[in-house]
């Protein structure tokens, strides 16, 4: 009975203790997921006010709800009383060494994260990236997808994507169509600059202001060039670009002016 005790005297002290830090501990645990719980409310609220991509919301959410719950575990475990340095330590050295092996992946992850937060275009938008020019059709969290005219699917990664140069054709509402027409050095320039302004004149998708452009730009080989440029909405752009140089050839023949092209001579010398 004596033996025993004296176990119940020395274990008391001990349980009293542990007892007390493991009560403070789970405390401490539910005071902190009820801080966690508050702080993603705001994140969340604070990423509707700025209007934050609705796919990347949950994933951002989610993520930060991870990693605090993670360094309240550690907390909560270290007031316990055991030894964290060790654990720590090896879960640096493993994060390292994932974080080395998916290095190009975390890269695209990142670039997702920053387009989708600047939005440097959305979907429906056409871009040319990467050598690639297409309309976006998906903005994924690794990848954007391109959709090509003839309906091809291209897979950009976001990692490039973020960092490297992008035309977004789709940002403006009016764009310039650009054009260059060559006639030949016996035909009248004044004429030849009549026609293609009375084309311009003709079609009513071609802006007035800005006012079009008609100029001759060079004195070439075997041509006089025109350069003519004109403002239109940007849904009319392909459409005045191929129906302009159909009717220039078309007007040019009515009215006899020449189209230039490349052209050899061939000499024949009869060797005695």
């Amino acid at each position: 009975m004596e033996k025993f005790a004296f176990d119940m005297e020395s274990i008391y002290p001990l349980v009293m203790d542990w007892g007390l830090k493991l009560l403070l501990a789970l405390v401490t645990l539910a005071i902190g997921l009820w801080i966690i719980k508050l702080i993603m409310s705001g994140v969340r609220r604070m990423m509707e006010k700025r209007d934050v991509d609705v796919t990347l919301r949950p994933f951002l959410i989610s993520l930060l709800s991870i990693l605090l719950k993670i360094m309240l575990v550690i907390s909560v475990i270290s007031m316990v009383g055991i030894e964290m340095t060790s654990f720590v330590a090896i879960l640096a050295a493993a994060g390292l060494a994932v974080g080395m092996a998916l290095s190009g992946t975390l890269q695209n992850f990142a670039g997702g994260v920053m387009i989708m937060i600047f939005k440097p275009f959305k979907v429906g938008d056409v871009i040319s990236a990467q050598g690639f020019t297409g309309s976006v059709s998906e903005i994924q969290i690794f990848n954007t997808i391109l959709k090509t005219p003839d309906n091809k699917t291209i897979i950009i990664p976001n990692g490039g994507l973020s960092t490297g140069a992008m035309t977004n054709f789709s940002t403006e509402p009016r764009r310039r169509v650009d054009f260059t027409f060559g006639i030949g050095y016996g035909d009248d320039i004044d004429k030849a600059r009549g026609v293609i302004e009375g084309l311009i004149a003709a079609d009513s998708r071609i802006l007035k202001d800005p006012a079009p452009f008609v100029a001759v730009s060079e004195l070439a080989d075997s041509s006089v060039n025109f350069v003519v440029r004109v403002w239109a909405d940007a849904s009319d752009y392909w459409g005045i670009f191929f129906d302009m140089n159909e009717n220039v050839k078309k007007a040019f023949d009515k009215n006899s002016i020449s189209i230039p092209f490349p052209q050899t001579d061939v000499h024949v010398y009869n060797a005695k």
